[in-house]
């Protein structure tokens, strides 16, 4: 009897404040990850969203279909005598104007998980900061990229025969997707900055609508007013536009794509740190 009790104390014997401590706290803390290694997650994150919404993909499924063949076959015979001769002037363009166009997205995911806490657990952990917002736009960028190659598909359907070739092509959608990137900041700031998707999505109609239609996607600037024509010509999407159309026909457009370039650089520049500014404060 005497065994067993002095056997169950010593069992039970109280543990010591260091040995709780060695249990309860690790020795090395694990590495803190990179700022690329934090963005990629963030942007598999996003992936992992259209897997398990793949209603997400409408927008760049359906939507760059059916505005290659209402354009084509609307204003194909009017503006350029027939659909066939059309869609060689009209493809990079509508190309342009769909991908600018739903980054508006981005905003709206940022807003959807804003108002469902998700970023509260963000802010907690030790990541670099602007890893959730790049890795929003990185995951936008594949969908940037399933809708050029959708379009570009439909069109080559339709006849166009883009003469740059392969290189030409890439080339053109490279740039595109490096616009739609940077673009994308803008509509990021708007999703912290509103207080519904409804009003993210709202705003940014306002601003996309005129920026694109009133560019070079659809007709030769030079049919419009002169007081058009000046903004016209200093049109982002003009340049984009301009860029991408020359890139994908064959030649080397270098003032067009330096000026998109320097448009994508000014949005970061501008709008990244703003956009940070508010998330750091939500």
């Amino acid at each position: 009897m005497s065994t067993a009790t002095t056997t169950e104390s010593s069992e039970l014997a109280p543990v010591s404040t260091d040995s709780l401590a060695a249990l309860l706290i690790a020795k090395e803390r694990p590495p803190r990850p990179s700022a690329w290694s934090a963005s990629l997650t963030f942007g598999w994150r996003a992936i992992l969203k259209i897997k398990h919404v793949p209603e997400q993909l409408f927008d760049v499924t359906a939507f760059p279909i059916m505005m290659v063949l209402m354009y084509t076959y609307l204003f194909g015979g009017a503006l350029a005598g027939s659909p066939q001769e059309y869609i060689q002037f009209l493809l990079p363009g509508i190309l342009v104007m769909s991908v600018v166009m739903i980054t508006m997205y981005t905003g709206v995911s940022v807003n959807t998980d804003i108002e469902k806490g998700v970023f509260d657990r963000f802010r907690s952990l030790p990541i670099w900061r602007p890893s959730t917002m790049v890795g929003y736009l990185l995951g936008d960028a594949l969908r940037y990229t399933i809708a050029s190659v959708v379009m570009l598909t439909v069109g080559l359907i339709l006849g166009y025969r883009p003469d740059g070739g392969v290189v030409g092509v890439v080339a053109g959608i490279a740039l595109l997707v490096v616009f739609s990137f940077a673009f994308s900041w803008i509509w990021t700031m708007f999703g912290l900055l509103l207080r519904t998707e409804k009003s993210v999505m709202g705003v940014s109609m306002m601003f996309l609508f005129p920026l694109t239609f009133l560019s070079n996607i659809f007709v030769d600037p030079r049919t419009m007013p002169g007081w058009l024509q000046a903004f016209v010509h200093n049109s982002p999407v003009t340049h984009l536009s301009s860029a991408v159309r020359d890139l994908m026909a064959g030649g080397w457009p270098a003032d067009h794509i330096a000026w998109s370039l320097g448009w994508a650089g000014l949005f970061v520049l501008v709008f990244g740190p703003v956009t940070m500014r508010l998330y750091n404060r939500k």
